[in-house]
């Protein structure tokens, strides 16, 4: 229970009240807010934290506010850039986009009685004083340099208005408004509790908790959350269970204990990057909730195997503000009862899916990531959409990338869901990537002059045929369930084979150079921007490989213990033991001979050979699968 009045608390400082005489006013009223914080993020999407008294921050506000803070290349993630010869970076505020005041739950004003609050500024990294760089640098100059190119391309091809309700030229234009949300799942369960794979399994098959009613803590952790959010003026749509997750269970002491869920909390949509910044935000406020109620929070993508993970979709919207007042849907189609989309719907649409290879090292950029992206689950693996069998029939298919969003009742709702992101993956980049495709696709539909339905045929083309934009032997469309409709060998000859593990993923910045150059124009990405993202995304791949993930393997191997008898077992029991011990061997121990899988992987790692320790990563992870199911057979049969 909430013993303190949210009324009388600072949740943000609006984006119109950024002068300085504003921000003195607005913190002197807010007594509770004690620091102050400027918020870059690298381009790992990491963020700084730093505790700036508000007293000392108010005597040098004008000066922090133009020249910001000082940090060096230690303290981010900017290789190639910042190194430790050459690290100078200062964090300087963005005043475009509203701050939100992040509060401590469990240190409460004496004067107060309420949260001690810092005042979290999204920032810019800059280097050496000119070399602005970091995560929401790329995703503020892809939106300006998206906005740019488009407007001169509507200029240049009239024609496409004709298929635009109520926007008749690009004179009606005042400005483009790039929109964006994400919705977030994550876990929550009581510390220390691990989930039995099979009742999870279990539950989920049942369906016994998506979308059912809370109980205890987190019942009371989701509401407290909800509101919360709400005084930050996210407008939450919703806050509801997920698919996974077990009942928990009423203690002795009168809370629930051995909790295991999955929720998931919706908010409004927003200006792109204040819809990554927006983001941010909600995951510490659920975290510090969740936690305040004793309730561990993890943002994982697949937190437990065999059970579906963590998704976190991310939806992308183009309209135009108009010069009488008006906003148009930039996607929407003239006639819904006719067309799916306008051209520039289909042509983003197309771009996303074109360019996918490259997009994808943006979206899936970690082991974790690549532990929920398999076949099933609804976790799409596959480069290919769903518009629906017809107009007005709309997509619910989810086991497709991108999905089309459309409502013939209110046409600015149009827009593409992305499914491939997670709660880690850095939006930022995720969004900055996906409209520099999406405006590579419009640039080609436009210069080819096509009209809706043309481009509902490209779209819906045959593996082999030929077409103006997309690729001849590949398919982009399909209304069928992917992974019950298809074989692998299908999938992977229609919609190209999926990267398996972050190497795989990152090798395609080689294997498509031409598609690579679209986030090089107009200066967004430059090379070595692209270098420091490629150099950062590997070093984290490396180093949890070899420095986290194997050694925990190795636990894992030494866990699977003999557990049967002497005295009692069966001839099973020595058969499936015998078969454990093998596997343990062959992923585990080394011998004069022979080295293991382990040793193999760290060797490879250690001499920078990447695609042998890519194959052996996979190889592990088959080998381990194989054997945490063999010892579960093992284990039941003994008395």
């Amino acid at each position: 229970m909430l013993d303190y009045d949210l009324d009388k608390m600072l949740f943000r400082i609006p984006a119109e009240k950024h002068s300085a005489k504003e921000i003195t006013e607005i913190l002197e009223d807010h007594p509770e807010v004690q620091f102050v914080s400027l918020v870059g993020i690298d381009i790992g999407g990491h963020d700084t934290d730093e505790k700036i008294p508000v007293k000392l921050f108010l005597e040098d506000i004008d000066k922090v506010l133009t020249n910001g803070v000082q940090t060096d290349g230690s303290s981010v993630a900017l290789p190639l850039i910042a190194e430790l010869n050459n690290a100078k970076v200062d964090i300087i505020p963005d005043l475009g986009v509203h701050w939100y005041v992040d509060y401590n739950f469990r240190n409460r004003g004496y004067k107060t009685g309420l949260p001690i609050g810092t005042l979290r500024i999204p920032s810019f990294l800059v280097h050496n004083e000119d070399f602005e760089v970091g995560s929401r640098v790329i995703l503020r100059d892809a939106l300006r340099h998206f906005k740019e190119e488009l407007m001169r391309e509507l200029k240049a091809h009239p024609y496409v208005f004709q298929y635009i309700k109520g926007v008749d030229s690009v004179d009606d234009i005042e400005e483009l408004a790039i929109t964006s949300a994400t919705e977030l799942e994550f876990w929550v369960k009581t510390p220390d509790d691990k989930g039995d794979r099979e009742q999870l399994f279990t539950a989920q098959v049942l369906k016994e908790q998506y979308w059912k009613r809370t109980y205890g803590e987190v019942r009371t952790a989701l509401e407290e959350t909800l509101m919360f959010l709400d005084k930050y003026g996210f407008q939450v749509e919703m806050g509801h269970k997920e698919v996974g997750g077990v009942k928990a269970r009423m203690g002795n002491s009168g809370h629930y204990d051995h909790v295991m869920e999955q929720l998931e909390i919706d908010w409004k949509y927003a200006d792109a990057i204040q819809a990554a910044d927006n983001e941010n935000q909600v995951k510490y406020v659920v975290r510090d909730i969740f936690t305040k109620h004793g309730l561990d929070v993890t943002f994982m993508a697949k937190p437990f195997e065999g059970v579906a993970g963590s998704g976190e979709h991310t939806h992308l919207g183009l309209a135009a503000k108009l010069k009488n007042g008006k906003t148009v849907s930039l996607f929407a189609p003239d006639d819904f009862n006719k067309d799916f989309m306008n051209p520039l719907g289909y042509g983003a649409l197309m771009g996303v899916l074109k360019n996918y290879e490259v997009i994808n090292p943006f979206v899936s950029s970690t082991n974790d990531a690549f532990n929920r992206l398999k076949p099933g689950y609804e976790a799409p693996v596959c480069i290919v959409t769903s518009l629906g069998r017809a107009v007005d029939e709309p997509s619910r298919n989810r086991t497709v990338l991108v999905g089309l969003i459309r409502d013939s009742k209110n046409p600015m709702s149009t827009r593409f869901e992305l499914r491939a992101p997670n709660p880690k993956s850095n939006t930022y980049l995720v969004i900055a990537a996906s409209y520099l495709a999406i405006l590579d696709g419009i640039k080609a539909v436009l210069a080819a002059g096509k009209g809706p339905s043309e481009l509902e045929k490209s779209l819906s083309k045959k593996y082999g045929d030929e077409d103006f934009y997309l690729e001849r032997d590949r398919e982009y469309r399909s209304e069928d369930d992917v992974f019950e409709d298809f074989t692998e060998e299908e999938r992977n000859k229609l919609f190209g084979q999926a990267p398996s593990t972050v190497w795989q993923n990152l090798t395609a910045f080689d294997r498509y150079p031409e598609k690579l150059n679209i986030f090089k124009e107009g200066d967004v990405m430059p090379e070595i921007v692209l270098e420091s993202y490629r150099e950062q995304t590997l070093s984290q791949w490396r180093t949890e490989l070899h420095d986290r993930i194997i050694p925990q393997t190795m636990d894992f191997i030494r866990g699977c213990k003999k557990v049967h008898s002497d005295d009692d077992f069966s001839d099973y029991d020595i058969k499936n033991w015998l078969e454990i011990d093998k596997i343990r061997h062959q992923i585990a121990k080394d011998t004069i001979t022979e080295k293991c899988l382990l040793t193999r992987a760290k060797d490879a790692l250690d001499h920078s050979r990447y695609d042998e320790a890519s194959d052996l990563q996979l190889e592990i992870q088959k080998k381990v699968n194989e054997l945490a199911a063999l010892y579960i057979t093992y284990k039941k049969n003994l008395l």
